[in-house]
């Protein structure tokens, strides 16, 4: 609880988002929106299950997260999804896609806070009273580790069944990053509509 402390903001009267996906060769860029009430923050701080950055964390805690945030009630606790198709990454640029992935995760999340606090030093548009970067916030802010972890589980979930449509990538173990298995896989194959044109390399690669 030490950021919110020393920061003076309720648990309760905020919203955490983070994003995930900036990097990859394949797949849209995924971002989480969380609330989670006082009651239950204290309650997970006091319990055995981690909560950190999503990219400091294996697997197998990563999951259990979600299982927990799944079986919480919905007074105490909320999260949503949004997400930016890889057509909107090419189009608007990977920043401006998380952005509107976080914008549009928080949107579906239904529920106005007076501070939203965002992972990064770049904020979404969105209609709340305060909105605040933090860099590191993954590794800082309670609702924003839980977002973090939210929406890379979701992502890497949805790689992992785009895997079995596109077998030949590797998705279910580099979940779309540019792996030399992946690369070896698009100068054999070459791309899918679920590869982003814009990136490099595939951007100066040609296929016939």
């Amino acid at each position: 609880m030490t950021w919110y402390e020393e920061n003076n903001i309720s648990i309760e009267n905020s919203i955490g988002i983070d994003e995930v996906g900036r990097g990859p060769l394949a797949g849209p860029v995924v971002a989480a929106a969380v609330w989670i009430s006082d009651a239950l923050a204290f309650e997970l701080e006091r319990g055995k299950l981690v909560v950190r950055d999503s990219k400091k964390m294996t697997a197998k805690q990563r999951a259990r997260v979600v299982e927990w945030a799944d079986d919480q009630h919905y007074d105490f606790f909320r999260y949503s999804i949004g997400h930016a198709t890889v057509e909107e990454i090419d189009e608007l640029n990977i920043l401006n896609a998380a952005l509107l992935a976080m914008k549009r995760a928080y949107e579906s999340l239904g529920i106005q806070k007076e501070y939203v606090i965002v992972d990064g030093n770049k904020t979404p548009k969105i209609d709340a009273k305060s909105v605040i970067p933090i860099v590191g916030g993954d590794n800082k802010v309670l609702s924003i580790s839980l977002a973090s972890i939210i929406a890379k589980e979701y992502r890497d979930s949805l790689m992992k069944k785009l895997a079995l449509e596109y077998p030949y990538y590797g998705w279910s173990r580099n979940v779309g990053y540019g792996s030399k298995e992946h690369i070896e896989a698009i100068l054999k194959f070459g791309i899918t509509p679920y590869h982003r044109k814009t990136f490099a390399p595939i951007k100066d690669m040609s296929f016939s």
